[in-house]
């Protein structure tokens, strides 16, 4: 049997000598594969992938492209999330209390600017007040493209809120819309958070608002420099001038100004003019490459240069005072209440006229205070006051109250606390003319009509006399004395004795209708009431001698002709004209007083140069001196007062400005006389225009009632009083005609022609009291019952030495002829409040 050789599967490499496999089996067994433990082999055809390397070093700090690019998408996914999240949770919010507060504008007729006051100078307007080329300037100056634009250049905004971020300071760049937000609704603040709330804020302001709404706010709101905030009050820093009335040049100046309000102020910083024009120049190319100006006239334009800073005066000089009234006088019309007046935003236009205003400041300054002198204390007391009325519309054309707003506060116009003294005497003759009262001998009071004009002479009623014996200026016995002489005179015996014949309740409510108010302090319907101590003010009596300047008629004196906000008129209460007294009883008195200024008390007003009424009057102890009086087209009242600077307390003008006696014939007539020759400069000279009656010529009789023989006042009245009365008598014919002549006839509001023509349904009644002017007769009233027995005064030759009612000046007096204030048994004051 032949023997075949053994088959071997294996490798031969792995057979021993003789083909033999060998005992042991792990020789021959392949090495195991680390990847594959179990045996597995790769299958043919692919490529073994070799490990990566591990990073070591400074690569392991470099993210990986994953990881990078994952960090975009996550930011991606926060930016826009933070951006939903904003815009939902972010809302337009109420504009701050500085972009809102405004302040009142004071304004002459004519619109120059009186004052503004409040914190913030600001004056909002609608943007159809800023002339296009100024809207255009600002537009080239801040943002060319605002009206294509979005609310907000992100590029601009990333830029600031990186160089805030990293501390590089503040970053310009924003949009219009987004400066807007800023100003008026967040703050000037320089942080992430508020540059965050400006941008959610632009874009949804910016769906919300138009972009004329936009610009109108941002004009409104910017800070220009020289404390003024919005163009409007730019216009008037730097040149003066309302918004309208800018020119292309200055409203592109302005424009340049919101880049750097302080350092662009050429004035204030001449060093910087070569960087103000660059940026002026810059402002106007932006205008003519987009059009808005011509490459003509933009050769043709100069650096407009502003005007000098003026120092914030506020309410310095006559501003506070002609505040003060105009606050008052909307407060007490209803008009603007005090608390919203004090919101700001106002435009108020005044009557009064600048010409007048610094005419009257003028007058007052060359009469009165040129006048005082540090080496005299009592020159510290002085205190003036003024107002002027136009008769035929009743508009304050002037106002002083007083030296300076902010060295004296109180308000010399319109205070109601001084004596008006014998200026009161004037409503005293208008009343009895009006009323057609007659004297105790029942004849009708006219300005030739006579009365007892001695000293002291005790008012006689139809009852008897009363305990009222004034004293007459200097203890001056006048005997029978007219009417007319008596106002030239200011004779005190006379007016207080017509004022018992007219009744004083009637003098009082004819006051009143003439214009002095009802609640006057010391308006007491009493014969005293004819000397004047009733405290009205320079407003109340300008208005009441306007009426008789206007021939009776009375229309209630205002301030304000135009109250406006946010460019909507307020409504002002409308003012009736009512007849007062009857043009013949104004026109009599002006008559009258017309005597005083040609040769009584008032001379000194005749400087004037124009024809005038008009009547002097001093307080009780020379605490004020007066001056009222009016020509055809002017009624002013001017007064000196006596008040200590420390206490407050009114003081007498003894040797005040120099003179021995302050009275109203002196500083306060010719104060009067400087002003109206100013103030009418230039217009036509008015003559009087009047239908007075002045009564019928009368003898020379004694007119103070009672009868022929043993009446009360025989006694009552000195020796050359008496002895002059029974001369009279003597020859004073015993058959007398009563006068039978009617008086008090009115006319209409319109009877401005000369035609008289009784009162109709045209004329608005006259208020509640007051005389009517149909009656034509009224018979004297009765006086009250006397409190005593008239006090019976002796013979000067026959009074004790100590007897402190003689009329013989003391040789130790320093103030000869003038009397000590007193009373008399009954409380009563003999000498009363008014002289000359």
């Amino acid at each position: 049997m032949s023997q075949e050789p053994p088959q071997h599967s294996g490798d031969p490499g792995q057979q021993g000598p003789e083909g033999w496999a060998p005992r042991d089996p792990s020789a021959t067994a392949p090495a195991t594969d680390a990847e594959h433990p179990d045996g597995a082999q790769e299958p043919k055809g692919r490529t073994k992938r070799s490990k990566r390397p591990k990073r070591t070093g400074w690569r392991r700090a470099i993210p990986t492209w994953r990881m990078t690019l994952a960090a975009v998408v996550l930011l991606a996914l926060l930016l826009v999330g933070g951006f939903i999240a904003g815009y939902q949770l972010i809302d337009i919010p109420a504009a701050n209390a500085a972009a809102t507060a405004q302040s009142n504008v004071y304004l002459y007729k004519d619109g120059t600017v009186i004052a503004r006051d409040g914190e913030i100078n600001r004056e909002n307007i609608p943007l159809r007040r800023i002339p296009r080329p100024i809207q255009h300037a600002v537009l080239a100056a801040e943002d060319r493209d605002f009206y294509s634009e979005d609310a907000i250049d992100i590029k601009a905004t990333l830029r600031a809120g990186w160089n805030t971020a990293t501390g590089k300071g503040r970053q310009g760049g924003s949009t219009i819309t987004q400066q807007y937000v800023k100003n008026y609704y967040l703050g000037q603040e320089q942080t992430l958070v508020r540059k965050a709330k400006e941008l959610f804020i632009s874009i949804k302001l910016d769906r919300e608002q138009s972009k004329d709404e936009i610009l109108e706010g941002y004009l409104n709101t910017s800070y220009f420099g020289r404390n003024a905030y919005g163009i409007q009050a730019a216009s008037h820093a730097y040149y003066g001038k309302d918004v309208e009335d800018l020119d292309t040049g200055e409203g592109a100046y302005l424009a340049s100004l919101l880049n750097a309000p302080s350092s662009y102020d050429v004035v204030a910083h001449p060093q910087n003019k070569k960087a103000v024009l660059a940026r002026w120049n810059y402002v106007l190319d932006g205008m003519v490459e987009h059009h808005w100006l011509t490459e003509a006239q933009r050769k043709t334009m100069t650096f407009p240069v502003p005007d000098k800073a003026k120092p914030a005066t506020a309410l310095s000089g006559q501003r506070g005072y002609i505040v003060n009234a105009v606050e008052d006088y909307l407060d007490a019309n209803n008009i603007v209440d005090e608390k919203t007046l004090a919101t700001g935003g106002y435009r108020i236009t005044t009557t009064l006229q600048k010409k007048n205003q610094d005419a009257l400041v003028e007058a007052v300054e060359e009469n009165v205070l040129s006048r005082t002198s540090d080496d005299r204390d009592t020159d510290r007391i002085v205190r003036a006051g003024g107002t002027s009325i136009d008769p035929s519309n009743g508009h304050v054309v002037a106002l002083y109250g007083g030296i300076d707003y902010t060295q004296q506060f109180v308000n010399n116009a319109t205070r109601r606390d001084y004596q008006v003294g014998s200026t009161f005497k004037p409503f005293v003759l208008a009343s009895a003319l009006a009323n057609g009262s007659t004297t105790q001998k029942d004849k009708p009071i006219t300005p030739n009509t006579h009365y007892n004009g001695d000293n002291e002479r005790t008012v006689q009623a139809a009852t008897g006399p009363t305990d009222y014996s004034p004293a007459n200026e200097d203890d001056v016995d006048y005997g029978s004395i007219t009417v007319r002489e008596a106002t030239d005179k200011s004779v005190n015996a006379v007016y207080a004795q017509m004022a018992q014949d007219v009744g004083p309740e009637e003098v009082k409510n004819t006051a009143i209708s003439l214009g002095i108010p009802a609640d006057t302090p010391d308006l007491t319907a009493s014969p005293s009431i004819a000397l004047g101590p009733a405290t009205a003010s320079t407003v109340d009596m300008a208005s009441a001698y306007a009426t008789l300047a206007d021939h009776g008629r009375h229309r209630p004196w205002t301030l304000v002709s135009k109250v406006s906000k946010n460019a909507e008129d307020i409504d002002i209460p409308a003012r009736t004209t009512r007849r007062a007294i009857s043009r013949e009883a104004a026109d009599t008195t002006t008559s009258v007083l017309r005597s005083v200024v040609d040769g009584g008390t008032g001379t000194a007003a005749s400087a004037a140069g124009r024809p005038a009424a008009g009547k002097t009057g001093t307080a009780e102890e020379d605490k004020a001196a007066w001056f009222a009086g009016y020509t055809p087209d002017l009624a002013t009242v001017i007064t000196v007062m006596g008040q200590d600077p420390k206490t407050g307390v009114q003081k007498p003008l003894y040797g005040a400005l120099g003179l021995g006696r302050m009275n109203g014939g002196g500083p306060p007539a010719q104060t009067w006389a400087s002003y109206t020759r100013a103030a009418l400069e230039g217009t036509p000279v008015k003559a009087f225009d009047l239908h007075a009656d002045e009564g019928p010529e009368e003898p020379d009789p004694d007119e103070s009632g009672g009868t022929d023989e043993g009446d009360d006042t025989e006694e009552a009245e000195n020796t050359d009083g008496r002895r002059d009365r029974e001369e009279r008598r003597e020859r004073r014919d015993g058959s007398e005609t009563r006068d039978s002549q009617e008086r008090g006839t009115g006319e209409s509001d319109e009877d401005q022609d000369g035609t008289r023509t009784p009162d109709t349904t045209g004329d608005t009644p006259p208020v509640p009291g007051a005389p009517h002017p149909s009656r034509t007769t009224k018979p004297a009233k009765p006086a009250d019952t006397p409190r005593g027995a008239p006090r019976v005064q002796q013979p000067a030759a026959l009074r004790p030495a100590h007897d402190t009612q003689r009329a013989e000046p003391r040789p130790d007096d320093p103030h000869p002829g003038r009397r000590e204030p007193g009373n008399n048994e009954s409380g009563q004051d003999h000498q009363g409040p008014g002289r000359p």
